[in-house]
């Protein structure tokens, strides 16, 4: 196996916007997330100095609310940064698995936010691309990822393209137009998180420029949002950064009395005995698919043809597995911007050039649905650690839609004997 740095790699995670990342052990065993920075990235003296500033600005931010950073050489040939692993779904795995939140979901996970982004704004820095992507709903409450390094990504294309740096549908006004960003900016982005994980799209659908237009210039849609929740989410996502709210103001609007949590055990339970790996890597579906054209678990389980439930239909062994040769012709559905190939060895998923690739033994099911609107496929991965892994693929015609969810339909059969 490689070592970077010291790391034994263990297999490749993804890809994003810094880099490769990959699942990697300590020499003591312990999990880490190994971003290695991308090569025109490596060569850029002023990425080199602003990754160095950043992430010594971020080892002060710990890991409470984070994957706090436990190593990084930015001297290295490439420059790589280590994280400690998060177990759990992103954000956006968890609204494709189980669809929008309540009010009561939707306020923890507000205030839960609020108080990530306190603790980063009270080092300096602004995290700038706040999404369901970059959020891991972990046991203990959320933790945003990537915090601040996003800084040192951005000061490099900016030099190099002169555009926003973010995911359009999340960017502020003030990024969309290339002015100063604040703490304000993160607050901005995560009134549209609570939009989307409530089942809405706070900008509508469309090209990146045309999401950017609407934050700079029209109101947001906050048709799915609860009614008691909609005036704190409006302050969030006014036009003047000034008008936002704090992080703070936010935890007392959202937070209200303490909720009866279970008792805190000080002995915590034996885990099973099954070697963690961090979920979604960082950069992988890097704009949610909206809510409300994502099924719920249940939707994609009603019938037997078009889902194989997890703990019933797990893959089987080597032994008792179909023929690879079955998969010899490679199963490949696509749009412009995401992809699923699947061949003998496993699946491939792919979004916004961010590949996730899965062997055949590690994949408990395969959850397939035509979305509630349009002619989008959402097709979900189930890994045997208990892991979704969502990708969403537009047909753009009925026809092809069925032809999809066909082939689909035989490649369920073939590998899960249903």
């Amino acid at each position: 196996m490689e070592r970077i740095g010291g790391y034994l790699v263990e297999r490749k995670l993804g890809e994003g916007g810094m880099g490769t990342v990959f699942l990697a052990r300590t020499r003591g065993g312990r999990a880490v997330a190994l971003k290695v920075a991308k090569p025109e990235l490596a060569e850029d003296p002023v990425f080199r100095e602003r990754f160095r500033t950043e992430v010594a600005a971020a080892r002060s931010v710990g890991g409470f609310h984070t994957a706090p950073v436990v190593d990084a050489d930015v001297h290295g040939n490439p420059p790589w940064l280590a994280t400690a692993y998060i177990a759990g779904p992103t954000l956006a795995a968890r609204l494709a698995a189980e669809g929008p939140m309540d009010e009561p979901r939707l306020r923890a996970l507000g205030a839960a936010l609020a108080e990530a982004l306190e603790s980063i704004h009270a080092c300096g820095l602004v995290h700038r691309d706040l999404k369901p992507g970059n959020i891991i709903m972990a046991e203990d409450g959320p933790r945003v990822l990537d915090f601040g390094i996003a800084r040192a990504v951005e000061s490099t294309r900016l030099t190099a393209t002169g555009s926003a740096f973010g995911t359009p549908g999340y960017l502020a006004p003030e990024q969309a137009l290339g002015e100063d960003v604040s703490g304000a900016t993160d607050v901005f982005a995560l009134g549209v998180v609570l939009v989307a994980a409530a089942g809405g799209a706070a900008w509508g659908e469309g090209t990146p420029m045309g999401l950017m237009y609407r934050a700079v210039h029209e109101a947001p849609d906050l048709a799915a949002v609860p009614a008691a929740l909609r005036p704190t989410v409006a302050a969030c996502l006014a036009k003047d950064p000034a008008a936002r709210p704090t992080p703070a103001a936010l935890l007392d609007r959202l937070a209200g009395a303490p909720a009866p949590y279970p008792p805190t055990l000080l002995v915590p339970p034996p885990r099973p005995d099954v070697p963690p790996r961090p979920v979604a890597p960082p950069g992988f579906l890097p704009v949610g698919p909206p809510a409300d054209a994502v099924p719920t678990t249940a939707d994609m389980m009603t019938t037997t043809a078009h889902a194989v439930p997890t703990t019933a239909h797990a893959v089987p062994s080597t032994a008792d597995a179909p023929p690879t040769t079955v998969e010899a012709q490679e199963l490949v559905i696509a749009d412009g911007t995401a992809s699923l190939i699947a061949d003998g060895d496993g699946i491939v998923l792919e979004v916004d050039g961010v590949e996730a690739d899965f062997d055949w033994p590690e994949i408990a099911s395969l959850h397939y649905a035509a979305a509630r609107r349009g002619h989008r496929l959402t097709v979900t991965v189930a890994l045997t650690d208990g892991t979704w892994y969502p990708c969403e693929i537009n047909a753009r015609r009925a026809e092809v839609l069925h032809e999809w969810m066909w082939q689909l339909g035989h490649l369920v059969a073939r590998r899960f004997g249903r």
